[in-house]
């Protein structure tokens, strides 16, 4: 277990902590912000990535000798999202319920390309199943493209053409193969739960620790969202990529990315749904 927490982190976590602390503080003095506060928020973010990366090793490693592994991570990882989903319906807001999931299907692509270059695995993960991952990929990122573009009055069809593409889709999905009957059996089966337990709410909780982050530093809104939020938010996937690609499970690591954006738009369709039958 001591070994897998210190394989948790890597050469490109520390990159990204220095990158978050020099982000945020430089912000705060380019633009006036509170350097002290903004640091803060940036410590913060940092805490909850390794919580995140922790995690992300605990639950593949338990999961390791599992067939299905990528569809199992691709649903777990989309824990955060949706919490996400449930308050903001709770609140009210269907736009920011909807779109904390479908803002990660853009983001989730271009994290499992990097994952992969990183690994040195480009040329495996673009051979492996391409026609199933481009379409996966398309199509749930047109479709939440499709939200943010279509009125108010269209949500209702949105919803059902959501379903009536990504369930095909979920159940086309290619089939892992079985691990290896020899590998041994993984002593951090047991911290699976907790694990779980983590990674959700280290994930829930990393939106408003990046918002506050953000707001102290006075960085630009638009770096904020487009960039920064995007990619941290979709941290649990890219976590879930390099651990799989490491461990050669090259399918599993498109199928964790693939399956999560499938999920990411049943949880908006389920979300606008509620949102249709209650308004």
């Amino acid at each position: 277990m001591k070994q897998l927490l210190v394989d948790s982190i890597g050469r490109i976590d520390l990159i990204v902590w220095v990158l978050v602390i020099v982000f945020f503080c430089g912000s705060s003095l380019i633009f006036s912000g509170n350097i002290q506060l903004a640091f803060m928020g940036a410590a913060g973010i940092i805490v909850e990535m390794l919580i995140i990366g922790v995690s992300i090793e605990i639950i593949i490693d338990s999961l390791k000798q599992h067939k299905g592994i990528g569809t199992i991570t691709g649903f777990i990882t989309n824990g955060p999202e949706a919490l996400c989903l449930i308050v903001g319906l709770v609140v009210g807001d269907i736009l920011f319920a909807a779109s904390t999931p479908l803002g990660s299907n853009f983001m989730n692509p271009v994290l499992l390309f990097a994952a992969a270059l990183i690994c040195g695995t480009v040329i495996s993960v673009l051979k492996c199943k391409p026609f199933y991952t481009i379409t996966t990929i398309v199509a749930t990122a047109a479709f939440a493209l499709g939200f943010y573009i279509l009125d108010v009055s269209l949500y209702f069809w949105w919803v059902i053409g959501a379903i009536l593409v990504t369930i095909p889709l979920f159940i086309i999905r290619p089939t892992e193969q079985n691990n290896p009957s020899g590998e041994e059996t993984s002593q951090s089966a047991n911290w699976l739960i907790p694990a779980v337990i983590l990674l959700i709410g280290a994930g829930y909780f990393l939106d408003p620790v990046v918002s506050f982050a953000a707001e102290n530093s006075k960085a630009p809104k638009g770096v904020i969202g487009f960039f920064i939020l995007a990619t941290l938010t979709s941290w649990p996937e890219f976590k879930s990529c390099l651990a799989l690609l490491n461990r050669g499970k090259t399918l599993a690591a498109i199928l964790n990315i693939t399956v999560s954006n499938i999920t990411n738009i049943w949880l908006a369709a389920a979300g606008i749904g509620f949102y249709i039958l209650t308004v």
